[in-house]
């Protein structure tokens, strides 16, 4: 079986081929970066535009080999969460070409696909297991049961963790998306150099919260000489500050259900403390196992979408003009 992956979510267009006998065969992804630098965050209207483009530039190159095109036997497209313009785009380009192509097309869960995405490299993951989702708009605990059954055990009541370092990287004059720049300042930074606060640490919940933290390195960033080495301390205390906070949270969920297998997944999971500070956490506490994907599969792609779809395969539909997106789907509600 081959699945035909389209995912235009947020900013990323991701389109891909997932054969179920030889793996991934196409990952092509066209990301919006240098546009919306300028903005200093994602242009919803200019988001949805350009995904126009660029899905037309890579169906073409990809259909450019005929023999692809004829062997597909599935279209899976990202239905939700996201932005509504955004989605649109992949949705109406899914339908139609699987309209055009007599295939049946299968509308998926942007978030489940990530959560999912490590077992692209990882096919040994087994159920049950605690998911951390720390993407740009998302920051969620998850209890992932079996494939399919899944529990929000914790989410973000304001700022993700991904968007929260991105705006700390904006105020300290980095590029947008920031996240990645801030994480290479830091390795310049000194260690306990400046303490920031690990918000609801204490909270019974598993819930986190980042807008004070944003807040906090404001005010620092305010204050500090703004030399490249005071601005490289913050950044340091601050990524340790959220990567505490998404651990400390991530121990008492595992400690709670009794798991000791922790898959980590979206675009800060490829953040390399988090990595290496999850599994010693996990290793030290639970004698267990971390789980994440190759960095090329942490932010949004089209590969984890195809995968996804392969898995999901007996919920396609046969070709059909209803184009179906959820801008706000909730992981605890799969089906539409």
């Amino acid at each position: 079986m081959r699945v035909l992956g389209i995912e235009t979510s947020c900013d990323d267009t991701g389109i891909a081929i997932y054969d179920s006998k030889k793996g991934l065969l196409i990952n092509e992804v066209y990301n919006q970066r240098n546009l919306h630098n300028m903005y200093g965050g994602v242009v919803p209207e200019l988001a949805s535009r350009e995904h126009m483009t660029a899905m037309i530039f890579l169906l073409k190159k990809i259909f450019k080999n005929k023999s692809i095109a004829e062997c597909i036997d599935i279209i899976a497209y990202t239905a939700g969460p996201g932005l509504v313009g955004s989605l649109l785009v992949g949705a109406t380009f899914a339908c139609s070409l699987g309209l055009s192509l007599n295939k049946p097309v299968l509308p998926v869960h942007h978030m489940e696909a990530h959560l999912l995405s490590p077992m692209l490299n990882f096919k040994s993951i087994k159920f049950p297991f605690i998911a951390l989702l720390v993407s740009g708009k998302h920051t969620q605990i998850i209890g992932a049961y079996k494939f399919g059954k899944y529990e929000i055990l914790g989410n973000c009541l304001d700022d993700a963790a991904g968007e929260a370092f991105d705006k700390t990287a904006k105020l300290l004059g980095l590029k947008y998306p920031g996240g990645a720049e801030l994480s290479k300042l830091a390795c310049n930074g000194i260690e306990d150099y400046c303490y920031f606060p690990r918000p609801m640490i204490h909270h019974p919940s598993l819930n986190f919260s980042f807008s004070g933290l944003k807040t906090f390195a404001a005010q620092k960033i305010n204050k500090c000489n703004q030399s490249i080495q005071e601005k490289a301390n913050i950044a340091r205390a601050f990524e340790n500050a959220v990567i505490d906070v998404l651990l400390i949270k991530t121990k008492k969920a595992l400690k709670k259900q009794k798991w000791k297998r922790l898959v980590i997944a979206g675009g800060v999971s490829a953040n390399h403390n988090l990595r290496e500070k999850s599994k010693k956490m996990v290793k030290k506490y639970f004698n267990g196992t971390v789980f994440y994907s190759s960095p090329e599969f942490c932010t949004d792609n089209g590969a984890m979408i195809a995968y996804l779809g392969f898995l999901r395969h007996k919920e396609a539909k046969k070709p059909q003009l209803e184009i179906l997106v959820k801008p706000k789907w909730s992981i605890n509600d799969l089906f539409f």
